[in-house]
């Protein structure tokens, strides 16, 4: 057996191999993103990986968690990988892992590729927090802002009316393996059947809403084939761009409605000029603030049950380990200027 000694020198070691090789690995991450884990032994560390880095969707929620950490006094950082590639977060949280962070929060890509990797985190006793992604297995909470039928519904509804109860439209979605995404769509798609059976849903859904131009290529594709389409519903904050953007290409402004969560900033002129309907969001700075406050929580074994109160979320009531609130923001032509203002 090897003395204390020993063993201390040897993880030194390891921790040095680690950043070094990390330090390496710019291809995977971002500028900037790897943060100083290892900064202090007296305060909880967060490491935060999002599913794209440089979207302003995601650069807002990473204001949210430098905001909150400077705030808890915290290490916080987001973790931002190049494309939506889910191995590239299994990559990313693997190099958390192997920093010995105190809590890894997610986004998801793909609830399924990532649960042998969250598993390991949780089995080195790190704390698991995701978002985007209900009853995601090996993860301690997830956290939502918005819940399934509330936020499907609310596009319904939209959606039909903008509409008239009449016509066809298309359903994006971030990936056919994003679950949350896919909810919303089952969610809406069941509210239109219900509610107005004159309404077709073109093809099943397409899972390009997390890349523009895969939204924005698609949708002129499907303005093609199909000459009765009336309008896109896109789960994905980059879903409702693209197709505003084929809209406005193939001279559709007003014909077309388009519908979906997207960043203000980005979106703003689009839903100046009517290309954009707008739709329903909710604040990912806020949700990044949220990923900090709940990080710092569990990470200092604070409990909690039905009735904690949780700056961000308010009073919650776990559904097993699911924190679900509806907090809605309405994205329309009288909104989108003073979101915008506020970075998102």
């Amino acid at each position: 057996m090897a003395s204390n000694s020993d063993s201390i020198r040897a993880a030194r070691l390891d921790r040095r191999r680690f950043l070094a090789s990390a330090l390496g690995a710019g291809s995977l991450l971002l500028p900037g993103v790897l943060g100083s884990a290892y900064a202090s032994k007296h305060k909880p560390v967060i490491g935060v990986v999002v599913k794209i880095g440089g979207i302003p969707w995601f650069n807002a929620m990473e204001a949210g968690i430098k905001k909150k950490s400077a705030e808890l006094g915290v290490e916080a950082f987001m973790v931002g990988p190049t494309s939506a590639d889910p191995a590239l977060q299994v990559r990313a949280i693997e190099d958390l892992i192997a920093k010995g962070v105190d809590v890894i929060g997610v986004v998801p890509n793909d609830a399924e590729v990532l649960e042998p990797v969250l598993e390991r985190a949780r089995k080195a006793g790190i704390k698991v927090i995701t978002h985007e992604s209900p009853k995601q297995k090996q993860a301690d909470w997830d956290f939502e802002l918005a819940s399934v039928k509330g936020f499907g519904d609310a596009y319904g509804k939209q959606l039909v009316e903008a509409l008239g109860g009449k016509g066809e439209y298309a359903v994006f979605v971030g990936s056919l393996t994003v679950p949350l995404h896919n909810a919303w769509a089952d969610a809406a798609i069941a509210y239109i059947k219900q509610n107005t059976p004159e309404m077709k849903l073109v093809g099943d859904r397409y899972g390009v809403a997390e890349d523009v131009d895969a939204s924005r290529s698609t949708a002129l594709d499907l303005i093609r084939a199909h000459p009765g389409l009336k309008g896109f519903l896109a789960f994905g904050s980059q879903g409702p761009i693209g197709a505003a953007r084929a809209v406005a290409e193939k001279g559709k402004k007003g014909q077309i409605k388009v519908l979906g969560p997207f960043s203000p900033g980005q979106g703003r002129k689009l839903v100046k000029d009517g290309t954009l309907t707008g739709g329903f969001m909710w604040n990912p700075m806020l949700a990044g603030e949220v990923f900090v406050t709940l990080g710092t929580m569990v990470a200092k074994g604070q409990e909690i049950k039905d009735g904690t109160t949780i700056e961000g979320l308010g009073v919650v009531h776990p559904d097993g380990h699911n924190l679900i609130v509806d907090q809605l923001v309405s994205l329309n032509k009288d909104t989108v200027d003073d979101l915008a203002k506020m970075g998102l």
